[in-house]
């Protein structure tokens, strides 16, 4: 079978070619339960935009395959068909067969990254964001010459004239969806541990993450009230750090260990039930830490016993069910549409959870989007690195969701906001987009939203 245009025959040359290493390549147990009937094809978002059987989950199941049996090389004509991989895990939802492409894809992109050498220019690119995104002390410090930068007008200015995108589409991807800095975006208002109002219920860990406590803080300090609100006692260990979610979802392998085995340290001894999270994507990382550091004697057990407490926040709440009053949120009906995260709806199968919350508040109507399992293109840091694709993809669901005609948007996940509103934004649409925890923290407060 002709694996993809471009790839040279099958000859002996080829086996003496660079290929994966040793350690943990794709497993050809779980390659072969494929039996490439094709059904992940429609739910999978670069395949949709770009068209071609290499950029599925079922042709880069056969590259992989090629790859282990040194048929092709790990060169830049295959990796270029991992890395336009969003990873949402859509195919994993859908597959028939029950291929854990998830894994596969994982172990992929480990290995690409130990054994495949980028251009100077992608690999500049990634340094900066693996230095930066999982790093929130660096990142606050360039807070001060961003907050300078968008008050002078450079934001507006590069926006408008699409200067950037000419010099460098990846660089102009990331201008694109810098959020507003503020005063608040220097701010750390959480103490260690905040007390449940009323009758204590539960002892609950809070991670604060990397790109949410600094542009999203008022997301994190909504999830607080709605907590403590609901019987909750709040620790936030200030020693917490990144996730890993980014650099593992990248193939960062001894980073996103080194971040793991941080977190774990940094939750040891609070004596918490549970560990919460309101952001889908680090959600997922935080729940595959026995995954991560399977190898690691050390850590292992402990990656394991940690990973058994992370619940996103809409989990919990659902499962523990709300104490606190809900009150409407408007005068008059209010009706939402949510958005799907991929890494809540597939990786972590939490779809009704976050609905069923909404849906509590006084006056809510939810509304569904068309294609509300299709990734928005954010995907981690897709968006930045893989910008066509996600242009596309971000146009699409941003029409889907104003198509519902709901007055307000309910995002789960940061990097999806960013995302969904650069493009509202460019359609020239405004609708307020909040965390489904805002809104909770809302309706308990009994405040209403601006009409």
């Amino acid at each position: 079978m002709q694996v993809s245009e471009g790839f040279e025959g099958k000859t002996a040359s080829l086996k003496n070619l660079q290929g994966f290493d040793g350690k943990n390549p794709p497993d050809p147990k779980l390659i072969d339960s494929c039996v490439h009937c094709g059904f992940c094809l429609s739910t999978c978002p670069s395949y949709r935009v770009i068209g071609k059987e290499m950029d599925s989950p079922r042709g880069r199941i056969y590259l992989m395959d090629a790859i282990n049996e040194g048929e092709i090389a790990l060169n830049t004509a295959s990796v270029q068909h991992f890395d336009s991989c969003l990873g949402c895990l859509a195919c994993v939802t859908t597959c028939p067969s029950g291929v854990q492409y998830d894994k596969l894809i994982s172990a992929t992109r480990h290995q690409v990254e130990r054994n495949y050498s980028r251009g100077l220019a992608d690999r500049l690119v990634r340094q900066l964001i693996f230095s930066l995104f999982p790093n929130p002390d660096a990142l606050r410090i360039l807070l001060v010459p961003l907050l300078v930068y968008q008050r002078l007008g450079f934001s507006k200015f590069f926006r408008a004239t699409g200067l950037l995108k000419n010099i460098s589409p990846r660089l102009a991807a990331m201008e694109s969806i810098l959020p507003e800095i503020t005063l608040k975006s220097f701010q750390d208002n959480l103490p260690d541990v905040i007390s449940a109002r009323g009758e204590k219920r539960y002892r609950v860990g809070v991670i604060i993450g990397c790109v949410q406590r600094l542009f999203f803080s008022p997301v994190n300090e909504a999830t607080v009230r709605v907590l403590t609100a609901n019987g909750c006692e709040v620790v936030i260990p200030k020693s917490q750090g990144c996730c890993a979610a980014l650099p593992e979802h990248q193939g960062q392998t001894e980073q996103a260990k080194a971040l793991a085995r941080q977190m774990i340290d940094s939750f040891a001894n609070t004596g918490v039930d549970y560990v919460i999270i309101n952001a889908a994507g680090c959600g997922h990382t935080l729940k595959e830490y026995g995954h991560i550091l399977e190898d690691d004697p050390e850590y292992r057990e402990k990656a394991k016993q940690f990973a058994a407490k992370v619940r996103d926040a809409q989990e919990f709440l659902a499962t523990v069910g709300l104490t606190a009053k809900l009150s409407p949120l408007a005068s008059k009906p209010l009706s939402l549409v949510y958005q799907d995260a991929c890494h809540l709806l597939h990786g972590q199968k939490i779809s009704v959870q976050p609905r069923q919350l909404l849906q509590q508040i006084p006056g809510v109507k939810l509304k569904e989007p068309v294609d509300a399992a299709i990734c928005c293109g954010s995907a981690g840091v897709y968006n930045m690195l893989q910008p066509d694709v996600a242009e596309e993809l971000g146009r699409q669901k941003v029409r889907n969701l104003l198509n519902t005609g709901a007055d307000l948007i309910a995002s789960p996940n940061p990097g999806c906001s960013l995302q969904i509103q650069k493009h509202l934004e460019l359609q020239g649409k405004d609708i307020a987009i909040m965390h489904p925890m805002e809104l909770l923290d809302y309706s308990i407060r009994g405040e209403k939203l601006e009409d």
